[in-house]
C-alpha cells in the first residue's frame, strides 16, 4: 500500500498520507457497498441499479470538465475508501489515468465505457489509435456501460444477484423509451438543418445515433487549443448552410462560441446561441438534469426548439 500512494503523490503531488487499508472499506459489517465513480453519468448507473445497496460518490459534480480535472486530496480518499470504482476510460479522465490505472492493484477498477465493442467505438478525427471516449450519447452504446456496471455489482454481492438484475432491466427500458424519443424528436427537424455545433466535440456519437451532423470547435479533449482557423472554419460552414443557431456547454467555457458568434456577424449573417448542452458533466444532483434520462431529454429538446 506504501508503494502505491508513493505513486500517487508523485502523480498528483498530493500531500495526503491514506494509510486505511482498502480491506476496511470491505469489512464484513458494511451493509452496502461503497462505490466511487468518476463522472455523474456513471453514479446514475450505479444508484439506479445498486438502490439501496449501494452508497454512490461521484468525483465531478455539475460544470467540471473531465478532461482537464486533477484529483484532489478529498478524491484520493474517496478512491481509497470504495469497495469498487467504475470510471469512464478511453481517455476521457486524462489527468486522472495514471491515478486510476495504480488503484487496480488494490481494488476492482473498471472502464465502463472500454466494454464497449472495440468496432463500435468511433476513432478521434486524425488520430488513428485514440478513440472517442463519449459513448454515453449513444444509447444503445451506454447499454454496454449499463451490463458491465450491473455484472460487477453482482460479482461484489452474489446475493442480491436477482435485485441488480431486476433494476438493470427496469432501467434499461427507460433508456430504451428515451433512445425512440430522441429519434422520433430529431425526425422532426428539416434534414438541412440537422448541424449540430458546439464548444466541443463531444457529441459525435449523438450524431451517429440520431442523423445529426456534427461539428466542434475543438477536438475531442478540451486541452486542445482552438486557434483563428478553427472559427473561420465553423463561421465558413454557418454561413454557407444559413446555420442559425449554436450551442454551448455546461462544463465549457462560453468564449469559443461566443468567438463564432462574433465571427459570423462580421460576415452578416446572424447566429443565436440555441441553448445550453450537458455534454461532460450533467446538471446539479436534485434536479431533472441531475439524472441521465433528464439530461438527455433536455438536450434533446433544446436542440429541436432551435433547430426546428
Amino acid at each position: 500500500m506504501k508503494k502505491l500512494l508513493g505513486k500517487l503523490l508523485l502523480v498528483g503531488a498530493l500531500g495526503l498520507g491514506l494509510t486505511a487499508c482498502s480491506s476496511g472499506a470491505n469489512s464484513d459489517e458494511k451493509e452496502t457497498i461503497q462505490v466511487t465513480t468518476t463522472i455523474a453519468q456513471i453514479a446514475d448507473i450505479v444508484e439506479n441499479i445498486g438502490g439501496d445497496k449501494v452508497e454512490v460518490e461521484s468525483l465531478m459534480g455539475p460544470g467540471i470538465d473531465p478532461h482537464l480535472y486533477q484529483a484532489s486530496q478529498g478524491d484520493l480518499s474517496k478512491l481509497n475508501d470504495a469497495d469498487i470504482i467504475f470510471y469512464n476510460g478511453l481517455r476521457l479522465e486524462g489527468r486522472m489515468g495514471e491515478i486510476l490505472n495504480k488503484m487496480t492493484e488494490e481494488k476492482p477498477t473498471i472502464a465502463v465505457a472500454e466494454s464497449v465493442p472495440t468496432e463500435m467505438l468511433l476513432v478521434a478525427e486524425g488520430e488513428a489509435d485514440k478513440m472517442d471516449p463519449h459513448v454515453w450519447f449513444d444509447i444503445s452504446l451506454w447499454l454496454y456501460a449499463v451490463e458491465e456496471v450491473k455484472d460487477s455489482l453482482i460479482e461484489q454481492d452474489e446475493e442480491n444477484a436477482d435485485y441488480y438484475e431486476e433494476n438493470a432491466a427496469a432501467y434499461i427500458e427507460e433508456l430504451e423509451e428515451l433512445d425512440a424519443y430522441a429519434k422520433k424528436q430529431i425526425a422532426t427537424i428539416p434534414q438541412e438543418s440537422r448541424v449540430l455545433v458546439t464548444a466541443h466535440d463531444a457529441f459525435k456519437y449523438f450524431g451517429e445515433a440520431y442523423d445529426m451532423e456534427v461539428t466542434g470547435l475543438q477536438g475531442l479533449s478540451t486541452d486542445a487549443e482552438f486557434g483563428l482557423n478553427d472559427v473561420r472554419s465553423i463561421v465558413d460552414l454557418l454561413v454557407e448552410r444559413n446555420i442559425k443557431a449554436v450551442f454551448v456547454e455546461s462544463s465549457i467555457s462560453e468564449d469559443s462560441i461566443n468567438a463564432v458568434v462574433q465571427g459570423a456577424e462580421s460576415r452578416g449573417h446572424t447566429v443565436e446561441i440555441g441553448g445550453e448542452l450537458y455534454s461532460d458533466a450533467m446538471g446539479a444532483a436534485g434536479t431533472e438534469t441531475g439524472t441521465y434520462l433528464g439530461m438527455f431529454r433536455h438536450n434533446i429538446e433544446t436542440i429541436v426548439n432551435s433547430l426546428k
